[in-house]
């Protein structure tokens, strides 16, 4: 019930498509009644996840191509932004360990799938979407990673193909979004990084392995061998 609420409020924004072609416009999401992470997160977004284009050959049908544009990295700029008190958006040449960021957060799609009303016999389109989620502390080291899967459907009784597909699409979309909102921190874990004490940024010299310490020592050593001598 929560998780259908958060999708019913999540969204908005479609570009009708013509034929069997189908774009986006990125996105826009209401904030969700949620308590922000107290948290500074750079967020990485590989090229194609950014300018994500599926293409398919429905078997004995028509080729679609499916342009998601910015739609995904909108969706996520925007859901972070919600969720935790910053957000740091990065390019390829950017250092995360050079950033006061407390995570790093990397996304990715692993699948994108659709089904036509001809394939399932029905007067809807289906959508799946999976992305993964993966979590670095502030060193860049691993923490965690999270596969999110999402479904939409829509009829195709009020509407054209194209939107129906789209439609659809979108409705995976928040369906990501309201599960992403619901269990992040508990997937991620990724709230045990606000406490931990950043790496040192110069080596901690043990006192006993001083280099000063045993020149000194060496020094007191010989001119005590040689008073020994007189």
């Amino acid at each position: 019930m929560i998780r259908n609420a958060l999708i019913g409020i999540l969204f908005a924004g479609l570009l009708s498509g013509c034929g069997s072609g189908v774009a986006f416009q990125a996105p826009t999401i209401p904030a969700p009644l949620v308590e922000q992470i107290p948290m500074s997160v750079g967020l990485r977004m590989p090229n194609n996840f950014e300018h994500f284009v599926h293409q398919e050959k429905v078997f004995g049908r028509e080729e679609w191509t499916i342009d998601l544009g910015r739609s995904n990295a909108a969706l996520f700029e925007q859901l972070f932004n919600h969720m935790f008190a910053g957000v740091k958006v990065l390019s390829e040449s950017d250092d995360p360990q050079l950033l006061p960021l407390d995570a790093l957060i990397e996304t990715s799609i692993e699948a994108f799938e659709f089904s036509t009303p001809e394939q399932s016999n029905t007067d809807a389109f289906a959508v799946w979407i999976r992305y993964r989620i993966k979590v670095y502390d502030r060193e860049g080291d691993f923490l965690s990673e999270w596969p999110v899967s999402a479904y939409g459907k829509s009829q195709t009784t009020t509407m054209a193909k194209s939107q129906a597909l789209q439609r659809a699409a979108v409705l995976a979309m928040r369906d990501a979004a309201a599960l992403m909102i619901m269990k992040f921190d508990e997937e991620t874990q990724i709230s045990t990084l606000i406490d931990r004490p950043a790496a040192p940024s110069v080596p901690v010299v043990d006192p006993q392995t001083d280099p000063d310490t045993d020149t000194e020592a060496q020094t007191t050593a010989l001119e005590g061998s040689s008073d020994d001598a007189d």
